[in-house]
């Protein structure tokens, strides 16, 4: 049996012997790191890497430059690159409002991400660890061991009753002064934000962070393209701190996206290959986003392996497609697709036709992904869509996905939440 896994994640990429291309965005992301007040700014579509990029920043950030050197720009790093402490801290659609935020930052105790191991306490041992494999790999701390007094967060950095932000103020202050000054001898505090977009409530959050923002602490986000709009509407010098930090990751480039497909022969060290007309095939269909494009490359190992094949070819890939079309290839995102349609045909052929038809450019950093309903609305009877304005809403329920989200830029203007659920519809069979 094959274990898909070495090759190919559907989870965050975290270390660099993993992550290929995007030389142009790794340049941005070292300029960002070693520009002494920006705000570090990663945005762009589902699916299209965000967040393996920010793991890629925090190596960065911690002296691990090794991706930089392997994209052929070692010529561009730095000779004294700026070093940090970081925190690293995802989202969750649970927290409501900036303030709860800073809550879970303020109590988080993960033993290598989070705020707290930082905060100076008498309870707790810290260490250096390397977050990579490679020798010499960025240096960071972790906590060893809590000690049987508990968090003693009040020694160095008192924490106000009733007050989250002035608490989370306190603990940035004392970090920066033990941790990053005295002990490790760093340039600064790195936190970064992931899944920025889930949080509903920014208010106050750009404020916060531009008073904050300096040459000892730094912020970087990830999100979607109107989190940076809800940072720069909190407060408006938000967007001087954007001038050097915001880094827009689009959809791959198909030589990229075939060195993802590359990369994942290689880290099968010969169990498993793939053909050249399958990989370029597995990459028009995925648009460029390497989320899908690892989904499907991890169907087709996993088919190679019970068929008993060691190559994916074009029969292994083509049993993958068929999986697909009837809807038991990806149970998450059939489930979406089900109850997105409902029992409803007609709904179903809408569906289809949203997900087919030319995507528009928008008015926001030359992405792409808008739906003009008048030209749906004039397709429509070509392919029996009916009652087109009773089916719509549905698709916009939150209590059924929603599939699609309306856009402030227009009226009638919509796009698909989750770009990879849309290039799913594209493959899915009509039943």
């Amino acid at each position: 049996m094959i274990d898909p896994e070495k090759g190919f994640t559907s989870d965050v990429i975290t270390d660099p012997e993993r992550f290929v291309g995007r030389t142009e965005l790794i340049r941005s992301c070292m300029q960002a790191l070693n520009s002494p007040t920006s705000l570090i700014a990663i945005y762009g579509k589902r699916g299209v890497g965000k967040s393996s990029l920010l793991r890629q920043v925090q190596q960065m950030a911690l002296g691990d430059y090794s991706l930089a050197t392997r994209a052929g720009l070692d010529h561009e790093i730095p000779q004294s690159p700026r070093t940090f402490l970081t925190v690293f801290y995802s989202c969750d659609s649970i927290i409501n409002s900036g303030e709860e935020l800073l809550h879970r930052l303020c109590n988080d105790q993960n033993d290598e991400d989070g705020l707290l191991r930082l905060v100076p306490s008498d309870g707790k041992e810290l260490v250096e660890f390397t977050r990579t494999k490679e020798v010499g790999g960025g240096a960071d701390l972790k906590v060893v061991n809590w000690g049987i007094k508990g968090i003693e967060t009040s020694k160095y950095a008192k924490v106000v009753d009733g007050n989250t932000v002035q608490t989370f103020r306190n603990f940035v202050s004392s970090i920066v002064q033990h941790q990053v000054k005295k002990m490790m001898k760093r340039d600064g505090l790195l936190i970064l934000l992931d899944e920025f977009d889930v949080l509903p409530n920014k208010t106050g959050l750009g404020s916060l962070i531009k008073s904050l923002s300096s040459k000892d602490v730094k912020f970087g986000v990830c999100g979607i393209g109107q989190d940076l709009t809800n940072l720069i509407d909190d407060h408006a010098s938000v967007e001087r701190l954007l001038e050097q930090g915001a880094i827009h990751v689009k959809p791959m480039p198909h030589d990229e996206a075939c060195a993802v497909l590359d990369k994942a022969e290689e880290l099968f060290q010969g169990e498993l290959t793939i053909d050249r007309d399958v990989k370029d095939a597995i990459v028009s269909v995925s648009q460029g986003y390497p989320y899908f494009i690892q989904m499907i490359g991890k169907s087709c190992a996993n088919k190679a392996s019970q068929l008993g094949a060691t190559c994916v070819n074009e029969t292994v890939y083509g049993k993958v497609m068929n999986d697909i079309k009837n809807g038991i290839a990806f149970p998450n995102l059939e489930s979406s697709y089900k109850k997105a349609i409902g029992n409803s045909e007609s709904r179903q052929m809408l569906l289809h036709l949203l997900a087919d038809h030319p995507e528009e450019e928008t008015l926001f950093h030359e992405d792409v992904g808008r739906i003009f309903l008048k030209n749906v609305r004039r397709d429509a009877p070509d392919f029996d869509v009916d009652n087109l304005d009773q089916n719509l809403p549905r698709l916009i329920d939150k209590n059924y996905g929603p599939v699609l989200r309306r856009i402030p830029e227009g009226q009638g203007i919509y796009e698909f939440i989750n770009p990879v659920f849309r290039l799913y519809v594209k493959l899915r069979a009509i039943t």
